[in-house]
């Protein structure tokens, strides 16, 4: 199980990290966001698609065919946390080399989508104060951390849920 692991894991943290490193590259710190959050859960899904092998190959090659909901939930957390290990390992190495503007410039987006919607000036201000909380916030290691690890820690959970109940297999007795 160690080996089926590691490697989907990796494989998923591969795919999610290069395909998300590109993304960002590609927009830099001044990029509008308009795309990037369902852009980064769809590349979140492709990587962590590797949960559905490696709950197979486990099932298949290790189990006799036959898995419990429990054995394979297993599985994928344990190729989720690989995953989001990694991922969040690449955030912190992006945002320490270039991603230094992107709070700012997430706040900036951000105002300007509330003040288009028509939010009123007071809100705006109180929206502002937050947001320089949270900015402030964000500049704690560990709590930029936790924040980029409870990103992909959800999105791997429900997934490896998926792929254990569509996975699991009966007891046959022979």
């Amino acid at each position: 199980m160690k080996k089926i692991v590691l490697v989907n894991g990796l494989i998923a943290a591969a795919i999610i990290a290069s395909v998300s490193s590109a993304f960002l590259w590609n927009q830099g710190p001044d990029s509008n966001h308009s795309q990037a959050e369902w852009l980064g859960y769809l590349v979140m899904l492709a990587g962590l698609a590797f949960i559905f092998v490696a709950v197979k190959q486990h099932r298949d090659n290790n189990l006799g065919g036959v898995i419990t909901f429990g054995q394979g939930f297993k599985v994928g957390l344990l190729v989720t946390l690989i995953a989001a290990i990694v991922y969040v390992l690449a955030w912190e190495w992006y945002y320490q080399n270039a991603g230094q503007g992107f709070i700012e410039n997430y706040q900036q987006v951000m105002l300007e989508q509330y003040h288009a919607d028509g939010v009123s000036e007071n809100e705006l201000a109180e929206i502002r104060k937050e947001m320089n909380e949270f900015a402030a916030l964000y500049e704690k290691f560990y709590i930029r951390i936790l924040i980029t690890m409870l990103e992909i820690l959800p999105v791997g959970m429900v997934v490896s849920m998926v792929a254990a109940l569509l996975l699991k297999t009966r007891n046959i007795k022979p």
